[in-house]
């Protein structure tokens, strides 16, 4: 192996031409001169076979903000190491310039000006233009989707997959996974891998009648690229019927499954695979794990918790390569293998910097081609934002503020839930909200707005169910998505005490009165996993209060203590 590896070159080049955060059209003009496409996609030549990756799309086709999470609590041996970094910390770790193009696209600090300062950031026609222009260096270089793609947007959600599925096709991917994509429904999703012009991979999905490897899911697929044979194996997201309805995928069961994968690497290895790579959706730390304990993979390329990592994460000789989300990212990773075994890599994690790539004619069209039928009710305007609104965090997004007030007021509640999902592009301070905007935070097929009646007790054991799925310390036990948002309700979260000890200090912020245990509380909230659910959909009750007021100006929420990290 080289003993360092290499991040991208152009977001330290274009550092030293714009070490300060500028704002308004003069600003972006600049950085349009300094950072060029030609500086984000040159790559010295290295090795003989390339890997491409993009995950976690989530059905954005066209341009967004994204801002990175504030904070990232990792727990137990995974405390304090990435992707468990952020802002001024993770700058300083990867040595990135504040105020540079690197410093934007992968923290949150000063997201406002540099957002205006360095543009939007994804496109598919972007991506495609990247996936082209590394095709062309390297002819039989794989791409490689990690899933979490026809999920996420006005469009996805009213043509059922079928404008991202149509998208992707033209983009060639040579294997994916899934996780969101089965909330389409079991039947739907074989509809769609029906017609794949490539493989839907997931060792770890299995029939739940039989608990026998799901036919219509290889667990893996071998490429003979450049000389050498690659197996790329499959990890659908493991909790599938814990974190999103059962009842929509009741044929299948999931899990991590790691004497499965320890059966299916050695497999690969007998069929004569010389490279092998996992092309997973697990989340990063549960990855992390894995790659301690299950021996033979090379690579592992890992999403569903959105971290974009500027260098990989090595454990023992399996390398693990972040890609980010919703678009912004695409990784290079060209590798030498030779002898049956990895030898060296170079990895680039390439910006997509949607004012500075040409969008790809074929793609840009086709993209046009899936939105014209909507263009009316996505451009609609609802309202403005005085604020930045974003949702990524642990414990707080101002989007997800927003949503939790429009149901407790909308819904006449004393309390909210909104789930802690990771998905969902940001909105500047003085942005217009399209409806576009509103289904890019709020799509999915269980939309409906529940209103109930739980009890003190009942909500502390929600928050800390919760709470161990995100902080308990061993990987295997965490789920990837950030904590329950909740409106109307503070409380303190204690992340180093044991499962059902976290949570305490709850108190009714309306009255300030500590949360009675005995009392029964009117509770609004959406994506209930149960079967059945009756309210109006989320995205009609934030968008009637967003209409009463026009405009809306959301601080972050300071309601929840954190303590015990």
């Amino acid at each position: 192996m080289i003993s360092r590896r290499h991040f991208l070159q152009a977001g330290a080049a274009a550092s030293a031409i714009l070490g300060a955060s500028g704002t308004g059209n003069w600003a972006r003009l600049l950085a349009q001169q300094a950072l060029t496409q030609d500086q984000l996609l040159a790559a010295p030549a290295f090795g003989n076979l390339t890997l491409i990756h993009i995950t976690d799309l989530h059905a954005q086709l066209v341009p967004i903000y994204f801002r990175e999470p504030e904070v990232n609590i990792g727990v137990g041996e995974m405390a304090g190491l990435p992707p468990h970094v952020t802002g001024e910390a993770f700058l300083k770790l990867y040595g990135i310039a504040p105020g540079s193009p690197m410093a934007h696209a992968l923290t949150h600090v000063d997201f406002a000006a540099l957002a205006r300062t360095y543009g939007r950031m994804g496109g598919l026609d972007r991506i495609a233009t990247i996936v082209r222009a590394i095709r062309a260096d390297r002819p039989d270089a794989l791409l490689l989707d990690g899933g979490d793609t026809w999920h996420g947007s006005y469009t996805c959600l009213h043509t059922r997959g079928q404008d991202v599925v149509d998208a992707m096709n033209l983009l060639r991917p040579d294997a994916m996974t899934l996780h969101w994509e089965f909330t389409l429904g079991s039947e739907r999703v074989r509809e769609i891998i029906g017609g794949l012009p490539f493989p839907v991979l997931g060792a770890n999905i299995f029939d739940a009648e039989w608990n026998e490897p799901a036919e219509e899911f290889p667990p893996y697929a071998l490429f003979e690229r450049a000389g050498t044979l690659v197996a790329v194996i499959g990890q659908a997201f493991p909790y599938m019927p814990i974190a999103n309805p059962g009842w929509m995928f009741p044929e299948y069961s999931f899990g991590i499954r790691e004497e499965r994968m320890q059966e299916v690497v050695d497999e690969v290895r007998d069929r004569g695979a010389g490279l092998v790579v996992l092309l997973s959706h697990n989340g990063f730390d549960v990855d992390r794990k894995m790659a301690g304990r299950v021996r033979g993979i090379d690579v592992i390329l890992t999403g569903h918790t959105h971290d974009a990592l500027p260098e990989p994460v090595q454990v023992g000789q399996t390398i693990l390569i972040a890609s980010g989300s919703n678009g912004k990212f695409v990784s290079r990773l060209d590798l030498d293998v030779r002898d049956g075994r990895m030898q060296g890599f170079r990895h680039r994690l390439i910006p997509v910097f949607s004012d500075v790539i040409d969008p790809d004619p074929e793609m840009a069209a086709a993209v046009a081609a899936g939105r014209a039928p909507f263009a009316a009710q996505l451009g609609e305007v609802i309202g403005r934002t005085e604020g930045l609104l974003y949702r990524r965090g642990n414990f707080a997004g101002t989007w997800d503020e927003l949503i939790c007030t429009a149901l407790m007021e909308e819904r006449d509640a004393e309390i909210s839930l909104s789930p802690g999902v990771r998905w969902g592009p940001s909105l500047l301070p003085g942005q217009e909200i399209t409806r576009e905007d509103l289904f890019n935070v709020t799509a999915m097929t269980y939309g409906q707005a529940y209103r109930t009646e739980m009890t003190g007790e009942f909500l502390k054991v929600v928050l800390e169910d919760v709470a161990d799925n995100i902080f308990n310390p061993d990987p295997y036990y965490q789920q990837g998505g950030d904590m329950v948002r909740v409106g109307g309700l503070g409380f303190t979260i204690d992340i180093a005490r044991p499962v059902g000890q976290r949570i305490s200090d709850m108190t009714l912020l309306r009255s300030g009165e500590p949360i009675d245990p005995a009392r029964s509380y009117v509770v609004a909230g959406w994506a209930s996993v149960n079967q059945g659910t009756e309210g109006p959909q989320i995205w009609d009750v934030v968008e009637a209060w967003i209409r009463r007021r026009g405009t809306v100006s959301i601080a972050p929420s300071r309601s929840v203590r954190v303590i015990g990290h």
